[in-house]
């Protein structure tokens, strides 16, 4: 059993041996046990105390031993500028990718489907899907560009990190601090889920207003991995993404050697089932924003680079209301993806593993059969116990890749789905 520590952005102490853990000073002479000390920070060191990330790591080696990076093929990975295709006003839908067909690990597996903004300027975020059907050996991957937000769909996954083991399955989600070195280990015969790449401010929980000191994702539910360290000497490859593109080096150790650490800047993980769902017990729908998990804000107050939000199993009680999302148009751009079951706006078509892009002021709601079922409902309340779906919402306009245009999983007849709606008005 995997063991962690628990709260968000909590300053965090731990060490897998006794006395690794210097005492009272991060940098002494000389560090205990013979390890090496290294700050590790994520904000620029003067960012303001309450957004300023940084975590000391006392390891075997110092990270900084290592030959140069040289070019890999980038594969099916890209990364803001996004501008191989042109940005579509189209709504789109894609099917489940299939799994490789060949051995492919996290990396091997690894396509982007859209995204925005500009990495090397700190803003926007992209959209990957992750297959694997085996386990990095030997191998560690590391994203200079942004932070991961793992979110799992089938299979379950192990995130050995330099500062501890986290362990995700459907349901759940990772969030990886931008240039945490780790291995993706699958634990099941494969794993496949969604990955949100982001460029911008570190996610945070979002400010509650009006909602009060309680409700949506507590801090406390957060959970943070104990330290955990590798004294191997394998031939082991370094892979990082920068600057857009996939660099790899090679040294003759894990680097996945940290014996101990303290600080506020590490990998985290967050079981979706403990989010407090807050609804309306009156009437009409809230605005999806209620769901949000987590956010990174922009420099616009109340628009966020990038947000995710879900939508859980929950109570429906609204009266004399439209309960599923009605039709609408609106200044963000929304990716959808499902982790399992259904969608309360769709009949069909939207599947486990799949995804939809809905880009800003582009109309869209349920199909026709949806429509049917919510305008005709019993409205006795209800427990909506069928899928968990969520979505990635951000202020900029994603582009899709050139994959994601010529892939045979993109549904070309989604525009179908608004068919069909009569002629109901009456003067």
């Amino acid at each position: 059993m995997t063991n962690y520590l628990s709260g968000f952005g909590n300053d965090f102490a731990t060490e897998a041996v006794a006395g690794a853990l210097p005492s009272g000073q991060n940098s002494p002479q000389q560090a205990p046990l013979g390890l090496y000390a290294e700050q590790f920070s994520g904000t620029p060191f003067t960012a303001p105390r309450a957004e300023n990330r940084r975590s000391w790591l006392y390891r075997i080696r110092p990270s900084a031993m290592h030959p140069p990076f040289k070019r890999l093929d980038d594969g099916l990975i890209r990364s803001a500028p996004f501008t191989e295709a042109e940005p579509t006003p189209n709504r789109l839908r894609w099917d489940a990718l299939l799994m490789p067909d060949g051995p492919a690990d996290f990396i091997d597996g690894l396509v982007t489907i859209c995204g925005n903004g500009e990495a090397a300027a700190h803003t926007g975020m992209a959209v990957h899907l992750y297959r694997a059907n085996r386990s990095m050996t030997d191998r560690v991957f590391f994203d200079a560009d942004g932070e991961l937000l793992f979110v799992p769909q089938e299979g379950r996954l192990r995130l050995v990190t330099e500062l501890g083991i986290v362990d995700i399955a459907p349901g759940e989600i990772a969030v990886m601090p931008r240039g945490v070195k780790f291995r993706a280990e699958i634990l099941d015969a494969t794993a496949r889920g969604y990955v949100a790449e982001n460029y911008g401010a570190m996610l945070r929980l979002p400010e509650l207003g009006p909602i009060g000191s309680n409700g949506l994702a507590a801090s406390r539910d957060f959970q943070t991995p104990v330290a955990s360290f590798e004294d191997r000497d394998p031939k082991t490859q370094i892979v990082q993404k920068f600057a857009g593109h996939l660099w790899a080096t090679e040294i003759g150790h894990s680097p996945l050697d940290v014996v101990a650490w303290h600080g506020n800047y590490a990998p985290y993980k967050y079981d979706l089932a403990r989010f407090n769902t807050i609804n309306t017990v009156s009437f009409d729908h809230i605005d999806p924003s209620i769901f949000t998990v987590l956010t990174s804000p922009s420099g616009v107050t109340g628009t966020a680079n990038l947000d995710f939000v879900i939508f859980p199993p929950r109570w429906m009680v609204a009266e004399h209301s439209f309960r599923a999302p009605w039709f609408h148009r609106n200044v963000m751009n929304e990716y959808m993806g499902l982790i399992n079951g259904a969608y309360d706006a769709k009949a069909g078509g939207f599947v486990p593993g799949g995804g939809s892009l809905h880009n800003c002021m582009a109309g869209h709601g349920p199909d026709q059969a949806s429509f049917v079922t919510n305008s005709t409902a019993d409205l006795k309340p209800f427990y909506w116990d069928l899928g968990l779906a969520f979505m990635f919402e951000t202020q900029q306009v994603l582009c899709p890749t050139r994959f994601a245009l010529e892939t045979t999983a993109l549904q070309r007849d989604y525009d179908s789905v608004w068919n069909g709606f009569e002629k109901l008005f009456k003067s």
